[in-house]
């Protein structure tokens, strides 16, 4: 061993502690050795900032934008709620579908945004199917590490193993080279889950509910006495509200109503929701979602004499409109010009485009007409209205003090209006990548510039989407890749493996490649992991004179079979609270989930992928 292997493999030594004890952080590690590395002479300064134009790196920030396109815009999350109408309250149903669901989304978006869109939603599903959330996190888990398995771009390591071949003289894998692996794979693992749920009993203690201290709107709307003054009413074409400005009907004296919001639908266009104010004018179609101020007011007499279909309002009434119209209790405190004056004096509905629909002073509501009564210090306020109002409003308390927001806050779409332009930006992304019109890269970088285009997501968006501890990960570890390169390490590294197998069938080789990267991933993030054993893949098939593609993919598919322990992965980390699991859970699922997807993959690999 010469001085510069010992040198480097005393760092990747330090390197793999500093992970394990996550001690300092992984980003961090890495950044720390990418300074050290070129201070040994085995690498340039060049060479130790590689990193940071490598076209994968790019490529991996530039999904990051891409998936929070298709969060902020909804479609994730209308993906969760067919989920919900399809499966009903069947478990092994409501698990396959779920999986595949995940697994879809996963195909183009980090597995770690996928768990953390489908979390709230799983939870919500088992809450109101009466099953165990334990029985649903781990599937959801698994299903986001084995998307990994199932494209180019889904992970990571994919990319990262793509740009080993792509240095080391061989042409990279192609899109949809990982789905033949996928798709195999995911049906076994279903097929195993569906089974396996039994081991994950529900009768552990449940974890608190991260929304427990915060109310729900059905709380709010059964607490100031709501259930019968909420209404939906859409205007037919020959209504004489049509065309006339809400400030010129003047509905809350003319009628006793607040109208709350105003969705608006348009063909092929997703509904939108309007801030209603005294200037915005009505249209044949429009659906209001409206407030009456007295209970007992006749509303079956009010659409027939103007001209409005009444809309039925399922259980949980705000529950299913809630995308559209938000509450939140709001404090008058000691300072405010509030003080005194009544809602319709102080101009509330006009200053902060909200109604005032509820009213308490202490913890008693106040029965007599809210608009009416004069503030005073501590009353506090129910307000609804469009969601963008109340954000306004937390971000500027000017006069009042917003006390609580409800749990469903969480599941508010920023932009459902972009979801078919969010669609078609990642189309085209796809397709760019899938044809091979301009490299990965630019494809990406396109679609990013198309997202920002149709408004789906702004810069500040763009720049909070990106992941940057993962990409200055990468950025770290590269060099290491380099470092052992150059010093040898690879050539020793492989030339062990071959040593310890020779004579043995190349599948064993595949079989080793398989567990030792599942080894190290125990200790180190897959994406480094990737990073330390992809040259060693590509070196091994190069000394044995065979084709570097399935040894290559044996380190890329062995990579998201991260399924042993709650630190393996990201992915298994962000369940294993909400599901209350513990070590003795993942390797219990996880131990004989990693060998049936390490069998089925090297099966496969030898069936598409000849030496």
């Amino acid at each position: 061993m010469n001085t510069d292997l010992a040198v480097v493999l005393i760092l990747l030594a330090a390197t793999t502690v500093m992970f394990a004890l996550n001690r300092p952080r992984m980003d961090a590690v890495a950044l720390i050795m990418m300074t050290l590395l070129p201070l040994t002479g085995v690498i340039s300064p060049a060479e130790a900032l590689s990193g940071l134009s490598d076209p994968n790196v790019v490529l991996i920030g530039a999904l990051f934008v891409l998936g929070e396109g298709l969060v902020r815009t909804g479609v994730a999350q209308k993906v969760g709620d067919l989920l919900v109408r399809r499966a009903g309250k069947d478990e092994a149903r409501l698990i396959v579908l779920l999986m595949a669901a995940v697994t879809a989304i996963g195909t183009v978006m980090s597995s770690t945004g996928v768990v953390a869109i489908f979390l709230p939603s799983v939870l919500r599903i088992a809450r109101n199917a009466g099953i165990s959330p334990r029985r649903l996190l781990m599937p959801l888990s698994v299903a986001a590490l084995i998307s990994g398995m199932t494209t180019l771009i889904a992970t990571p390591p994919n990319l990262i193993v793509h740009g080993q071949l792509i240095r080391a003289g061989h042409e990279g894998f192609r899109f949809f080279d990982f789905t033949r692996f996928g798709v195999p794979v995911l049906v076994a693992a279903t097929a195993y889950m569906v089974a396996a749920r039994r081991w994950l009993s529900p009768d552990a203690a449940a974890p608190e509910d991260r929304h427990a201290s915060r109310p729900r709107l059905s709380q709010w709307i059964q607490e100031y006495d709501l259930a019968e003054r909420h209404f939906r009413l859409r205007l037919e074409a020959h209504s004489p509200w049509a065309g006339k400005r809400l400030g010129e009907l003047d509905l809350r004296r003319a009628h006793g109503i607040d109208v709350l919001a105003v969705e608006r639908r348009r063909r092929f266009m997703p509904p939108e929701i309007l801030e209603p104010g005294a200037q915005t004018v009505l249209e044949a179609g429009d659906i209001l979602f409206v407030l009456v101020r007295q209970p007992g007011t006749d509303i079956a007499a009010l659409c027939w004499q103007k001209g409005l279909v009444q809309l039925s309002i399922l259980d949980g009434h705000f529950a299913e409109s809630s995308q559209a119209v938000g509450m939140a209790e709001l404090m008058i405190p000691a300072a405010s010009r509030l003080i005194g004056q009544t809602v319709v004096a102080a101009r509330f509905r006009s200053q902060y485009k909200l109604s005032v629909i509820g009213l308490k002073r202490g913890t008693r509501p106040v029965s007599a007409s809210v608009c009416d009564e004069p503030l005073k210090v501590g009353d506090t306020l129910l307000v609804a209205g469009p969601w963008r109002a109340i954000a306004r409003l937390r971000s500027d308390p000017g006069e009042l003090v917003v006390l609580n927001v409800p749990a469903e806050l969480d599941d508010v779409v920023a932009l459902p209006a972009r979801a078919p332009f969010a669609l078609l930006a990642l189309a085209v992304t796809v397709g760019l990548m899938v044809f091979g019109v301009v490299p990965n890269v630019v494809a990406a970088l396109i679609g990013c510039l198309l997202l920002g285009l149709f408004r789906c997501i702004d810069m500040n968006g763009a720049y909070r989407a990106i992941q940057w501890p993962t990409l200055f990960l990468i950025v770290g570890m590269i060099p290491f890749s380099i470092a052992l390169e150059k010093s040898g390490g690879v050539a020793v590294a492989a030339r062990v493996m071959l040593e310890a197998l020779d004579g043995a069938d190349p599948v064993w080789m595949l079989v080793a490649l398989y567990l030792l990267t599942v080894l190290i991933g125990l200790f180190v993030s897959n994406t480094a992991t990737a990073v330390l054993v992809a040259p060693v893949a590509v070196a091994v098939a190069g000394e044995l004179g065979l084709s570097p593609y399935p040894f290559a993919m044996a380190v890329a598919l062995a990579s998201s079979t991260a399924f042993l322990t709650p630190v393996s992965s990201p992915v298994n980390a962000l369940v294993a609270g909400p599901g209350n699991y513990t070590f003795a859970d993942f390797v219990k699922v996880g131990l004989p989930l990693s060998l049936l997807v390490m069998a089925v993959n090297i099966v496969l690999i030898r069936l598409f992928l000849p030496f």
